[in-house]
């Protein structure tokens, strides 16, 4: 982060000092220096969600966690190792 990026409240030259700065501080405590801001968020998503049986899932989330990767990550594979080879 350069000088010209510094964070306006807490005059960080960092992300570490910007992380000090607000493990120390609260918003509440300078509200009245900040500004309405009006923005857009386009709220798409590639994904798609399937419900799984409680118990599968738990047994993905211990597979998921012995070879260190995430659940979603694990799913996704062995969707497409099967999916590969169906007909």
């Amino acid at each position: 982060m350069s000088d010209d990026n510094k964070s306006s409240v807490s005059q960080a030259s960092s992300y570490h000092e910007m992380g000090e700065y607000w493990d120390e501080h609260d918003l509440g405590e300078i509200w009245d220096q900040t500004e309405p801001v009006e923005m857009e968020i386009a709220l798409s998503s590639d994904r798609r969600y399937y419900p799984v049986e409680l118990t599968l899932a738990r047994r993905l989330s211990e597979i998921a966690k012995e070879r260190g990767v995430a659940t979603e990550t694990l799913v996704n594979l062995w969707l497409q190792e099967k999916l590969a080879t169906a007909v």
